[in-house]
C-alpha cells in the first residue's frame, strides 16, 4: 500500500474549469493499492476558495468526509498554510514512506519546504503533473502551461530539492485522448454509482474542449499522473538532466541540459489500452468502495 497525500486544484463540476483533478481523486479512491492520507487544496484551475469549496463538496458527495482535507496558500509565495503544515506532519509521521501526487500549483509543497528544510529528504517520491518541453499546439490555439508557471519559486524548489521526482508533462499526456464516444461505451449501461457520477460531472467538458481548442475529447492530464504513481509498469521511464531556472518556469518550460542542476523523470505511456483499462477499472472500484451516491442518483 502506498501512503499518499494528493495536492490539487480540484474544480470538477465548476463551469469552464478542468475536471481531471476530481477524476484523479476518484482513481486513487478506487485503487486497491492506494492509502490516501489526505488531500490538500491549491490554486491553479481557479482561486483557492473555489477549489476548497469544490473539494469539500466532492468529498461529501463521495462519502469521504472523514478524509483529512486542508486548505493551502492562495497565491504564489504564500507558504504559510494548513496544507503546508499537513504535508510536513505527514512527512514526519511517514518518513521514507510518503508519496506525494501534486497536480496544481506547487505553493503548498514550497511551503512545506519553507517550514521544514528537511521536508524533501523525508518524502519517498513526488509525482507531478505540469511543465512543458515544447509548445502545446492544438487545432485552434496554443495551450499555456498552467501548473509550474503559477509559482516558479516553489516549483524550482520542488524540482531541484526533491528526490525521486517524476513529471507527467503536458506533452506526454497528448498520446491518449478520451473521446465522448468512448465515455458512453465505458460508462453508459451500468448503474455503478461512479459511472453515473462521472457522466453527470464531466459531460460539459467535451463541448468546452471542442469549442476552445478543436479537440474531439479531452486529455486526462492529472489522472495520468495518478496512474503513473500507482502503476509505473504502464509507462516508459525517461530520466535526464535538466537546468531548472525560475525564468524558464515563468512559462512552465523544462530545459534539458547536461550538466544541469537536477535529474528528473518524464515518463511516457507505453500502450493506450492497458492504460485506459486501469483507469476505468479503478473508477468502477471507487463506486464499490465509497459513495452514498446511490441515494443521490436513484
Amino acid at each position: 500500500m502506498k501512503k499518499i497525500v494528493y495536492d490539487c486544484d480540484l474544480t470538477l463540476g465548476v463551469p469552464g474549469c478542468d475536471v481531471d483533478d476530481g477524476l484523479a481523486l476518484m482513481y486513487l479512491l478506487g485503487c486497491p493499492e492506494a492509502e490516501l492520507l489526505g488531500v490538500t487544496a491549491t490554486y491553479g484551475n481557479n482561486k483557492i476558495d473555489v477549489v476548497w469549496e469544490t473539494m469539500n463538496r466532492m468529498l461529501s458527495e463521495l462519502g469521504q468526509t472523514e478524509l483529512p482535507a486542508r486548505k493551502g496558500g492562495e497565491a504564489r509565495g504564500e507558504f504559510q498554510s494548513d496544507a503546508a503544515e499537513f504535508l510536513v506532519d505527514m512527512a514526519n509521521q511517514y518518513a521514507g514512506e510518503l508519496s506525494i501526487l501534486a497536480t496544481g500549483s506547487l505553493t503548498n509543497l514550497g511551503g512545506a519546504y519553507t517550514l521544514d528544510p528537511h521536508f524533501f529528504e523525508k518524502v519517498k517520491e513526488i509525482v507531478l503533473m505540469g511543465g512543458i518541453t515544447e509548445p502545446l499546439v492544438f487545432e485552434k490555439k496554443i495551450m499555456d502551461e498552467l501548473n509550474f508557471s503559477c509559482d516558479p519559486e516553489a516549483t524550482a524548489a520542488v524540482l531541484t530539492k526533491g528526490k525521486n521526482v517524476s513529471i507527467i508533462t503536458g506533452n506526454n499526456c497528448l498520446k491518449v485522448l478520451f473521446t465522448k464516444e468512448e465515455y458512453k461505451k465505458r460508462l453508459l449501461g451500468t448503474e455503478n454509482p461512479a459511472a453515473i457520477y462521472i457522466r453527470e460531472k464531466t459531460d460539459y467538458w467535451f463541448g468546452y474542449n471542442e469549442e476552445d481548442y478543436g479537440i474531439g475529447g479531452f486529455y486526462n492530464w492529472d489522472v495520468t499522473a495518478a496512474v503513473y504513481l500507482m502503476h509505473k509498469e504502464l509507462f516508459a521511464h525517461r530520466k535526464n538532466k535538466f537546468k531548472i531556472t525560475e525564468e524558464d518556469l515563468q512559462t512552465g518550460n523544462l530545459r534539458m541540459q547536461t550538466p544541469g542542476n537536477c535529474t528528473l523523470n518524464l515518463p511516457e505511456i507505453k500502450e493506450e489500452k492497458s492504460f485506459k483499462d486501469e483507469i476505468y477499472r479503478s473508477w468502477m472500484h471507487a463506486g464499490e468502495r465509497c459513495f452514498p451516491i446511490t441515494e443521490i442518483y436513484k
